[in-house]
């Protein structure tokens, strides 16, 4: 397997037969616990950002050698937002399964201007419809996080 496609689909885990990007994005939303618990909330943003540059490489040498614009097996970008949304909640299970929820709300439905930058050409379109569903999660957790609520 070429190092691109490794990554492009996480190891394989883009290949499962249902719901790829929410097993991603579940896998994900494990891997981001012990990362903000030894790197903080800064460190899981970090972490969040490089999958993204790295994704952007990935999910494009991936795509072409599909020949397909933005492949359903290509979830790099689940992880990616995942470790992004998660990055503005509090640490705590409920916030972190608040995010996994509006994050995958806002990566399915991609609400306007979302659904425009999935558009973008190559891997940087693979990638940034997640990182904006990835904020705009982010943003309602920091809210919510602000009132107090969760």
């Amino acid at each position: 397997m070429k190092l691109s496609a490794a990554i492009a689909t996480v190891f394989g885990i883009g290949r499962v037969p249902v719901a790829p990007g929410t097993v991603a994005s579940a896998v994900a939303l494990v891997l981001a616990w012990p990362i903000v618990l030894y790197g903080g909330r800064f460190g899981l943003l970090a972490a969040g950002l490089a999958a993204s540059a790295i994704g952007a490489w990935a999910g494009e040498h991936y795509a072409n050698d599909t020949k397909q614009a933005d492949p359903s097996e290509c979830v790099i970008d689940e992880v990616a937002g995942q470790w992004i949304a998660c990055a503005f909640a509090p640490v705590s299970f409920l916030a972190f399964l608040l995010a996994f929820i509006l994050f995958r709300i806002f990566d399915i439905l991609k609400p306007w201007p979302i659904s425009k930058l999935e558009k973008l050409p190559g891997g940087v379109g693979i990638m940034a419809d997640d990182i904006a569903a990835a904020v705009a999660a982010g943003a309602i957790i920091a809210i919510l996080a602000h009132l107090r609520i969760v």
